[in-house]
């Protein structure tokens, strides 16, 4: 018979489910999630984004742009060559050169007339994606305007009020007030990470209903904040807002009250990227910080039309970043100011870019809702179009000659003809070359052209379709790269006399950091969907009972049977789960704690747990559906 002593072996000897790699991607860029931060890959609201709480497939370990940023060097760095030096630093001087001429001081701008629609040819001047919402101040108005009529239709607990500092009783008010909302946007900002916000209201209400301040945070356990994350994936983002809270209430300057400068907020909070840092410094404290999510990064783009890569194209994602810190100053300039420069509008702007993004501007936009279609390149390329296809009245201006070779944009990748919108004729016809450039859908600043009537007939519905297909090729998407596909062996380990359960937690970093699951071992990549039952059964009675001490061998432990299959779909991999149910035969003496002790299990993250317990162990939701065939035997 197997004693407790051998059993609590069994658990001293086992592993946490091995640690599943990650390639890395070309570029790791700097964010904004997810939505959302910080990405996101970017916080982007985008169409193929999977659900947390969906049954089947939910991706829970994406690791946020903003933890990427400040997660600190690696001790050991990759050896650079003088070469490699010389070339990151002239990609680096030329980004500063194409944010200058794009982006030149501005003194408070006055509203200047925007250009006409105009076909352009596919060498364009770079001063084209010069954002067309600096020099168009009834177009920022309009764009903030709508934000107010939707934020109220379309409420969230996390949206509230600005805390104007003019208006405090006393400095001890307004220190504890902008603690709170400071640590109410945070918090808000960073479960929105790649997250619908239908998710997170009833999360951002129980959490902070919990805890209130950032001091009842900092004062939970970890188990505690793991087990409130619980169905929202993405579990090192709770660990890292757990840190951070202790740091700030720690930290004998922050004393509860996260910093109101976007580099202090970076430097100094774990998991604070510069996107959530905007968002909390604009939102609470009134300064003009940018906002940048990937919903921004996408409405950005189109306004500019520039066609480049906003996922992995440093250049092209800091540019848009400079266009961002350039519409918010100016922004912030265009009200009048509040003490000390500070005022609502720089937050009202970064969550009006943000709502565009997710209700209008989307991956397929509602062209016809947008309140900042005149300003907007894409639209603008579209509606030509339309004209020419004769489905929009109006007149386009002619092409602009070509730009002298030091003027060329260097931003934007060729772009593909325009399939969608072409007619069912058009498409079973052949193209010639001469064809494609004339018919390309950039247009740029040329002699000027009539304008379009001053109050047009309202566009149909074919010709909102032209403008749409054409709006939504902006930003260029890339083919998605395959998900690596990965197998493994689940295996639930219940103790006969107590039926309690072997545990093991997982690493403090890494995927699913923290969390329990059962005992698992990754089967071999060769294998991938070639296993058979017989086979994996064989696998896993070989994995268990190498967990055993030698005295124990096969006759302590029994294996019971698969019970199925969990696919879970995690943003870099689709892993596939075979859980399997043991039971091991002890003789029922001495006390568990005890024997846990002996074995030095609670040193080593790994114990049995009866059912309940169970239950109430924060768990990845695959593992946790892993679990729910276990308790259904």
């Amino acid at each position: 018979m197997t004693t407790r002593r051998q059993s609590s072996r069994i658990a001293a000897k086992a592993q946490p489910i091995e640690k599943i790699s990650r390639k890395r991607t070309a570029s790791k860029v700097q964010k904004t999630t997810t939505g959302s931060d910080d990405g996101s890959t970017f916080g982007d609201d985008d169409e193929d984004v999977p659900e947390p709480s969906d049954p089947e497939i939910v991706d829970e370990d994406d690791e946020s742009e903003d933890a990427a940023q400040s997660r600190p060097p690696p001790s050991k760095k990759r050896r650079t060559t003088t070469s490699s030096k010389h070339s990151a630093a002239s990609k680096n001087i030329l980004t500063r050169q194409i944010c200058s001429r794009l982006f030149p001081t501005l003194s408070p701008s006055p509203t200047l007339p925007l250009p006409t629609t105009s076909l352009r040819q596919t060498s364009h001047a770079l001063p084209y994606h010069r954002p067309l919402l600096l020099q168009s101040l009834s177009s920022r108005q309009a764009l903030l305007s709508w934000f107010d009529s939707v934020s109220t239709a379309r409420s969230m607990p996390w949206r509230k009020a600005w805390i104007d500092p003019s208006t405090s009783p006393s400095p001890s008010a307004l220190h504890a007030a902008l603690a709170r909302r400071a640590y109410e946007v945070w918090i808000s900002e960073i479960m929105l990470q790649q997250t619908r916000v239908a998710v997170v209201i009833d999360y951002w209400n129980r959490w902070v209903s919990k805890w209130p301040t950032i001091e009842a945070l900092a004062a939970a356990s970890a188990d505690d904040v793991l087990a409130a994350w619980r169905g929202l994936g993405y579990y090192s983002r709770a660990s890292r807002i757990h840190a951070g809270a202790k740091l700030v209430c720690d930290d004998p300057d922050m004393r509860g009250m996260l910093p109101a400068s976007v580099a202090e907020l970076v430097d100094k909070v774990p998991g604070v990227g510069r996107y959530t840092a905007g968002a909390i410094s604009a939102i609470v404290f009134g300064r003009a910080a940018p906002m940048v999510d990937g919903n921004v990064l996408r409405v950005l783009s189109r306004q500019m039309g520039v066609l480049g890569d906003v996922k992995t194209d440093k250049r092209v994602i800091d540019v848009l970043w400079e266009a961002a810190g350039a519409l918010v100053e100016t922004v912030a300039r265009d009200g009048e100011e509040g003490e000390g420069g500070v005022s609502d509008r720089p937050g009202r702007w970064g969550q009006a870019l943000m709502e565009l993004g997710s209700t209008v501007c989307t991956p397929k936009p509602s062209c016809g809702l947008c309140p900042v279609t005149s300003t907007c390149r894409a639209y603008g390329e579209g509606y030509a179009l339309g004209v020419e296809k004769g489905v929009v009245d109006g007149v386009v201006g002619v092409p602009a000659r070509l730009p002298d070779i030091e003027d060329l944009c260097t931003l934007c990748e060729p772009m593909e003809e325009d399939t969608d919108n072409a007619e069912p004729a058009e498409k079973s016809k052949p193209v010639s070359k001469r064809q494609q450039k004339t018919i390309s859908s950039f247009f740029g600043p040329g002699p000027p052209a009539r304008k379009k009537p001053a109050d047009p007939a309202p566009l149909t519905p074919r010709a909102l379709d032209i403008i749409a297909n054409h709006a939504k090729q902006f930003p260029l998407k890339k083919p998605k790269k395959k998900v690596r596909e990965e197998e493994c062996i689940v295996c639930a380990v219940r103790r006969a006399s107590d039926g309690r359960y072997l545990i093991t937690r997982r690493p403090d970093k890494g995927l699913l950091a923290g969390m329990w699951e059962f005992p698992s071992h990754t089967l071999p990549e060769q294998l991938n969907g070639k296993t058979s039952a017989p086979a994996r059964k064989s696998k896993a009675v070989a994995f268990v009972s190498g967990l055993a001490s030698a005295e124990v061998g096969r006759k302590g432990v029994k294996h019971a049977g698969e019970l199925g299959s969990v696919p879970w779909l995690f943003s870099h991999l689709k892993l596939t789960m075979h859980v399997h149910l043991f039971t091991l035969h002890d003789d029922g003496e001495g006390d568990v704690e005890m024997a846990l002790a002996d074995a030095g299990i609670k040193t080593t993250g790994q114990r049995w747990a009866s059912g309940e317990d169970v239950e109430q162990e924060s768990m990845g939701t695959g593992m946790r559906k892993c679990w729910a065939l276990v308790n259904d035997v």
